[in-house]
């Protein structure tokens, strides 16, 4: 063998042998990427199917097609969607109801309302609820606003809504300066539209504040021009301001006079404000324009509202602020106080409701003078314990009727008698009016002008009495004068007449021939017939019965044939002549030992009290210069060896608790006791004295002490 070649043999035979095991390894590496391929066939395969499967879910995940609602037992289900977003997620909130796609406003929208959109689509926890239209403005209706939901709701209209409403509308207080007052207005359909108020109170005003969060209800007006609204104006805050009212369509001042903190606390209430830190006065605010609605408040600082302070009085064309002619102001105006039947009783009323102690009489006939614009009221027939003199209950009468606890149904306001309207009138409402006219239980609430149709002004309408107030104008009502009816509508009460010990039924009664249905000659109705009464033993407890049937308060006295007397040509009825009413005329008196004990008995037959005294020149009642009353003129009393027990009997007098001094302050110098001018003299020399006195019996004291 050739040595090259014998060579090349172990050189070929590993060069095979490396070229096989390669081979081999070449096989194992194409098995294993033929196994790779198909691997990867398979992953791609799987990728494939994940693909379409990503593809299906994301097809799965788009918007739904528009809905049509669902009706099942008659509730609509309202779909929600997000739109103008890349996400299904998120987007502007859109509603579908009544076959529209519609927004939701943003007004206090939040994170809790945003979970329940969340949770309704099943897009997971809320990361923010965006507002100012973040998603671009929609279109068409606006379906939800003022929403509050608390988070854990299924549904934007799980959020409590209107009943019988499938979605809760829109509410809204239009025409005031505030959010929480005005007219209510609701939003559905697409429109703003208001709410009738007929038997509209303060629990529908409740929901209406509950719903915006306006705290509660203060007052639910309705088509009430007397309903009234206040605000604070001319100020950067709405808790401080000049403060006006709103009434008769038009917005007044109120007058600072004997205004203060009481007052202002008040406000402050009924505004939702807080506590009042001050009630500045003289137009501290700026001076305001149009009407001056209220004068003279003296809240107490507890009324929910200066409406609920009882009308403003005051007494005029006198020296005193506790002595005059009576006046009202209402309605903008002062007017005066009819004096039929006025009394004590009334008096005292007004004692109390201006804080000057006890009523000592109650001038009639004009002595004050004759007042002038409108009688505000008239047949006052106070108790004496009312805190003021609106809160004596409005005249009411029966007519048109055999008997006076039957007939059309008749308020006296504002000098005449006018109708009530019959809308709602029930049973209930004339129970009150059977109370207040002692006739025994209602039998019936006849409507539609039963006894007639009546003329003049419809003074009440949808009455809404529970049947225990004590007079028609305690009850729920439109407002005095406010109505939509005619006469056609005037309502009527039929009551049990109530029975007497010794009769199987109370006759009808009426007092004729005089100027008051509270005063004249007693009738009795029976078979059919008007007559008289005999006065044998006829006296005071007769008339009392009388009174109380006919509700005109207490018996003053009880003319029979005793001699009637007055007192006549002079400015009061408790002065002048004594004059006699006898067989048929008038007469005097002869003064033939005529003296003060026949003069009480005339006093006391009038009701006229005895000489009238008046402290003056003082901020206080109680307090200041002694004044009595004498034929018909105020004068002074001399103070020669006046002391604490004259003093005494004047604070007994008028009411005012026992006599604190009646000193007079006198100064020892170069060895005289001298008095001291009252000029300029003020509390801050008053409080000297004192300091001075209380220093001396203090040296006393210790002195005493001292010596033991």
């Amino acid at each position: 063998m050739d040595p090259a070649a014998a060579a090349a043999s172990p050189l070929a035979d590993n060069l095979q042998r490396a070229i096989s095991s390669q081979g081999a390894l070449l096989g194992q590496h194409h098995n294993v990427l033929q196994d790779l391929l198909a691997s990867q066939h398979a992953i791609g395969t799987q990728v494939a199917e994940i693909g379409s499967l990503i593809q299906g879910l994301t097809l799965r995940r788009s918007p739904p097609p528009e809905p049509v609602p669902v009706d099942v037992s008659g509730t609509h289900v309202t779909a929600v969607r997000l739109v103008n977003s890349n996400s299904s997620c998120s987007g502007r909130v859109e509603i579908f109801h009544n076959g529209n796609w519609g927004t939701v406003c943003d007004d206090v929208w939040d994170a809790n309302d945003a979970e329940v959109v969340c949770r309704q689509l099943g897009c997971g926890r809320a990361l923010s609820a965006p507002t100012r239209a973040r998603f671009g403005q929609g279109s068409g209706p606006i379906w939800l606003d003022d929403l509050r939901c608390s988070g854990t709701e299924s549904s934007l209209t799980d959020f409590p809504q209107t009943s019988g409403a499938a979605l809760s509308p829109a509410v809204r207080l239009v025409n005031s300066d505030s959010s929480c007052s005005g007219r209510v207005e609701i939003f559905n359909n697409g429109n703003w539209g208001t709410v009738c108020d007929d038997v509209w109170d303060v629990n529908d005003a409740k929901v209406v504040c509950r719903q915006l969060g306006c705290g509660r209800a203060l007052s639910a007006p309705g088509i009430q021009p007397d309903t009234t609204t206040v605000r604070l104006v001319n100020s950067n805050s709405s808790c401080s301001g000049r403060v006006e009212i709103f009434h008769n369509g038009n917005w007044g001042t109120v007058c600072d006079d004997v205004w203060d903190v009481n007052d202002a606390k008040v406000v402050c209430r009924q505004l939702g404000c807080g506590k009042a830190l001050s009630a500045p006065r003289r137009a501290r605010f700026g001076q305001g324009s149009g009407p001056i609605w209220m004068d003279d408040l003296r809240c107490s600082g507890t009324e929910s509202s200066l409406t609920d302070y009882t009308t403003a009085v005051r007494l005029v064309n006198s020296n005193s602020s506790c002595s005059g002619r009576v006046e009202l102001f209402h309605n903008g105006n002062w007017g005066t106080v009819c004096d039929d039947v006025w009394d004590v009783n009334d008096a005292k009323v007004v004692c109390r409701q201006l804080g000057c102690g006890k009523a000592l009489s109650a001038p009639r006939r004009a002595r004050f003078g004759q007042g002038i614009g409108p009688i505000w009221l008239d047949d006052l027939q106070c108790s004496g314990t009312e805190s003021s003199l609106t809160d004596y209950v409005t005249a009411v009468r029966l007519v048109n009727s055999d008997s006076s606890c039957s007939g059309r149904v008749e308020i006296f306001h504002n000098g005449n008698w006018g109708t009530v309207c019959d809308d709602v009138w029930d049973a209930n409402d004339a129970e009150v009016v059977c109370r207040q006219l002692g006739c025994g239980r209602a039998l019936s609430a006849p409507t539609r002008a039963r006894f007639g149709q009546g003329s003049g002004p419809i003074w009440l309408d949808d009455l809404q009495c529970s049947g225990t107030e004590s007079s028609l104008t305690d009850c729920t009502h439109s407002g005095l004068g406010i109505h939509n009816c005619g006469h056609s509508e005037d309502a009527g009460v039929v009551c049990k007449v109530p029975q007497t010990s010794g009769a199987a039924l109370s006759p009808a009664v009426r007092l004729v021939n005089s100027d008051s249905s509270c005063s004249g000659r007693v009738e009795i109705f029976h078979n059919g017939n008007w007559g008289t009464v005999c006065d044998d033993v006829w006296d005071v407890n007769d008339a009392k019965v009388v009174c109380r049937q006919l509700g005109c308060g207490r018996a003053l006295s009880a003319p029979g044939n005793t001699t009637a007397v007055r007192l006549v040509n002079s400015n009061s009825s408790c002065s002048g002549r004594v004059e006699l009413f006898h067989n048929g005329n008038w007469g005097t008196v002869c003064d033939d030992v005529w003296d003060v004990n026949d003069a009480k008995v005339v006093c006391r037959q009038l009701g006229c009290d005895v000489t009238a005294v008046r402290l003056v020149n003082s901020d206080s009642s109680c307090s200041g210069r002694v004044e009595i009353f004498h034929n018909g003129n105020w004068g002074t009393v001399c103070d020669d060896v006046w002391d604490a027990n004259d003093a005494e009997v004047v604070c007994r007098q008028l009411g005012c608790g026992r006599a604190l001094s009646c000193s007079r302050v006198e100064i020892f110098h170069n060895g005289n006791w001298g008095t001291v001018c009252d000029n300029v003299w003020d509390v801050n020399d008053a409080q000297v004295v004192v300091q001075i006195t209380m220093n001396i019996y203090l040296n006393q004291m210790v002195n005493q002490k001292t010596n033991l």
